[in-house]
């Protein structure tokens, strides 16, 4: 299915570069949203579930894991509410919080460090994860750092399980508890006033609408399709809910709050905290850290992105691992989403990078 738009040849640029994509295995499906601060511009689902002959097609309700983009959507949301009110602050140090964080390597790390990927920390640990938080805790605690922090930035799911943590024990409530307030309370912020369906773990009821993925090989989960569970072995260990990975939601609900963000990075006063033109302002400047395009959850416009070449230098955004990715630009006024089932037997990263790069300049111009 596809909206009507203004302009009809990026769309139909989009749309059949999704279709060579999903002959060429790639993904089994997709949806995707492209708005402005006011709506939805155009919006596309392609292909079926799963690469099987039956498969149902994919469509608008389709549900996808949303990997990574859990970072900045509800991760980083929640810390900054945290910081709004006063529970956290980014300077604090990591040691104040954790207190098996020890060493004079790392004593100098902060809240700040963690979201910004400069921590120190590797991407992942070096062995099969614990069973529990509290190793979990430990592990990432007591580990080696990879290099000095703040002298460069390392994609991390560490540092995100850390924050993870840390906000659950500031604001008493888990991640999803937290996150789903805020998106309840910002009423003004969704275009109907209903919340945008955005749910760490999928209610049976609603499983039939989910792209299901694979579990990697060294997942002890393999050889069975995960439908509403997490990917990423990690998040599963914590039960489904984790810093870095764990949230699931449509194009449509993904695209709301892209729209939500975007009219505050564009000065909207209207918007609430913690997505208020100044704590949003905040949240997207570029880290200090030497080569670093990171911000605070965010991703910022490097020639390299995965929103590709034709973005201004103010967009920002994040990709995920299954195949998902958001991107948002104020100059331009445009939010672009890309949900996808890359790990339900799909390519590569690098297939889904080119793709992504693809997408987002066929599109630049609707």
């Amino acid at each position: 299915m596809s909206t009507n738009d203004l302009n009809p040849a990026p769309s139909r640029a989009a749309a059949a570069l999704l279709e060579q994509a999903i002959a060429a295995k790639t993904f089994p499906a997709a949806a995707a949203e492209v708005g402005d601060s006011a709506t939805v511009l155009w919006r596309e689902a392609r292909g079926t579930l799963t690469f099987d002959r039956d498969a149902p097609d994919a469509c608008a309700e389709t549900i996808f894991d949303l990997a990574s983009l859990t970072k900045p959507i509800a991760t980083t949301t929640v810390v900054l509410d945290l910081i709004d009110r006063g529970l956290l602050a980014l300077e604090d140090p990591v040691s104040s919080y954790f207190t098996e964080w020890i060493g004079r390597d790392r004593e100098s790390v902060t809240i700040q460090d963690l979201l910004e990927h400069a921590s120190g920390l590797p991407a992942r640990l070096l062995d099969r994860p614990p069973e529990v938080a509290r190793e979990f805790e430990h592990d990432i605690c007591a580990m080696p750092l990879e290099y000095a922090p703040r002298t460069r930035s390392l994609y991390s799911d560490l540092d995100f399980i850390l924050l993870g943590f840390l906000a659950t024990a500031r604001g008493q409530a888990t991640l999803a508890a937290q996150f789903a307030g805020i998106v309840a309370r910002l009423a003004s912020a969704w275009p109907t006033g209903d919340p945008p369906a955005l749910m760490f773990g999928v209610p049976a009821a609603q499983q039939t609408l989910v792209a299901p993925t694979l579990p990697l090989d060294d997942d002890l989960r393999r050889g069975r399709r995960l439908v509403g569970e997490v990917h990423d072995n990690y998040a599963a260990a914590l039960g489904g809910i984790a810093g870095h990975a764990g949230l699931f939601g449509t194009a449509g609900a993904v695209g709301a709050f892209a729209r939500a963000v975007l009219r505050s990075a564009r000065g909207d006063s209207a918007l609430p905290a913690p997505l208020s033109p100044e704590i949003v302002a905040r949240a997207i400047r570029r880290s200090t850290v030497p080569g670093s395009s990171r911000a605070l959850g965010w991703d910022t416009m490097l020639p390299t992105s995965s929103c590709g070449t034709r973005l201004s230098s103010a967009a920002f955004g994040h990709a995920g691992f299954t195949g998902t990715s958001i991107w948002i630009d104020p100059k331009r006024d445009r939010y672009f989403v890309l949900l996808t089932n890359r790990v339900c037997g799909g390519g590569t990263s690098e297939e889904m990078q080119q793709v992504r790069r693809t997408f987002h300049d066929a599109l630049s111009e609707l």
